[in-house]
C-alpha cells in the first residue's frame, strides 16, 4: 500500500524503505572477525555477525574475495575466508558503510 500517494515510499533524501533497513541493520550489526586454524595448518578468516540475508551475505562474500584476491564461502551466517585477512576485512567493511565501531577484530 503505497503511501502519501506514492509507489516506493521514500523520505526526502530519496532512500527507500529497503535502504533505509540496511542501513538499519548495519548499524546494528556487531561483526567480529577471528582467523581460525584450519586442515593442514591454513588459516581462515571468519566474518560472523552480519545480520543480511543469504543473498546479501554472498554479494558481500563475493565482494570481499574480489577485492581480496582470495578464496571463500559462506556458512551458517558467516562469511569464511582462506587466509588471515582480518585487518584488511575490517577495513573493507568500513568502506562498505559499516561502522567502525561495530567491527572486532580478535
Amino acid at each position: 500500500m503505497p503511501l502519501h500517494g506514492q509507489d516506493d515510499p521514500s523520505d526526502e533524501f530519496g532512500l527507500g524503505l529497503k535502504d533505509v533497513l540496511g542501513q538499519l541493520d548495519r548499524e546494528q550489526a556487531r561483526v567480529k572477525i577471528r582467523v581460525e586454524a584450519r586442515r593442514f595448518g591454513k588459516s581462515s578468516t571468519i566474518i560472523e555477525g552480519l545480520n543480511m540475508s543469504r543473498s546479501a551475505l554472498l554479494d558481500l562474500s563475493g565482494n570481499m574475495k574480489k577485492r581480496l584476491a582470495t578464496g571463500g564461502t559462506v556458512e551458517d551466517q558467516s562469511i569464511l575466508l582462506q587466509g588471515d585477512h582480518r585487518n584488511e576485512a575490517a577495513k573493507l567493511l568500513v568502506e562498505l558503510g559499516f561502522p567502525e565501531n561495530t567491527i572486532q577484530v580478535v
